[in-house]
């Protein structure tokens, strides 16, 4: 009857779980015992130091992992890149939206020596000159300064109407934009490759470069906002630590204001018989 049959399934005997499996069962959760360490106690704390171009020398502060076996915490720290606003190095908001690249190439004690790495612009600075009615001239060039480094500088320029213009829209035409380019790679190689890095980022910090690019340009169009918006490291030469440290010798913008020693006063009362003869006064 249908009562009295069952299926293979209910009818087949219940098999002993295999010896050996779901060991876990009675042991709990994984790695429940396992004390959580806070990562940053086993860090050291090393000082970002800039080079002699800024007035800021110590820009910041970054971890590194404590030397533990064949990890060297110096070793570590070589290479890396600091981004920092221009702004923070030379003390002066004017110069909020330019933003430099410092790389780590020595570490002295507890002192990372940094070298200059690039340069880039804000964001909201490069969307904020870009208007309508005028054109947007952008130019770049590969440059080797004479110690060695190759760059690729980034320009970008901007129309501007003439003085007592009328008409709405400042355009230029496709020769004048060609010969601006021209213009812009020709002054970015010449002022590059005749220098060191040092004088070219003192080059860089008073957008000197832009200003001559604007200047020579008046001839072909009046141009604005003319600024040299990147500045990317393609190639450095062998490391050298005495040029490094010459780098960050004082001989930046801080220089001007060092001490210069005091004036001695010579006591009234001494012997005049010391002091050297100047000749008789006729």
């Amino acid at each position: 009857s249908p009562s009295t049959t069952c299926t293979a399934a209910a009818c087949r005997p219940l098999s002993k779980m295999a010896v050996g499996k779901n060991k876990r069962l009675s042991k709990g959760k994984k790695g429940k015992g396992k004390k959580i360490v806070d990562p940053f106690t086993k860090k050291e704390w090393y000082d970002i130091k800039a080079p002699g171009n800024f007035s800021v020398r110590n820009c910041g502060k970054t971890p590194v992992t404590r030397t533990t076996g064949t990890k060297i915490a110096s070793e570590m720290l070589k290479g890396r890149v600091f981004e920092v606003c221009l702004a923070d190095l030379n003390k002066d908001e004017d110069q909020h939206y330019r933003k430099i690249k410092l790389q780590c190439e020595e570490v002295q004690g507890h002192s990372c020596l940094t070298q200059f790495y690039g340069l880039t612009f804000t964001t909201d600075k490069l969307r904020s000159m870009v208007k309508k009615w005028q054109s947007l001239i952008e130019a770049h060039v590969d440059v080797k300064t004479s110690d060695g480094y190759v760059m690729r500088l980034f320009c970008i320029g901007f129309t501007k109407k003439r003085p007592n213009q009328l008409k709405k829209t400042c355009y230029a035409n496709a020769a004048q934009q060609k010969s601006i380019r021209k213009k812009m790679r020709e002054i970015m190689s010449r002022e590059s490759t005749s220098c060191e890095l040092k004088e070219l980022v003192n080059k860089f910090i008073p957008e000197v470069i832009g200003k001559e690019i604007e200047k020579a340009c008046q001839g072909i169009y009046p141009m604005q906002n003319v600024h040299i918006r990147k500045v990317k490291m393609l190639k450095k030469p062998k490391f050298d630590l005495t040029k490094l440290l010459e780098a960050h010798g004082d001989s930046g913008p801080a220089a001007a204001a060092a001490d210069t020693g005091d004036k001695v006063e010579v006591a009234a009362d001494a012997d005049p018989a010391a002091r050297p003869d100047r000749g008789a006064v006729l």
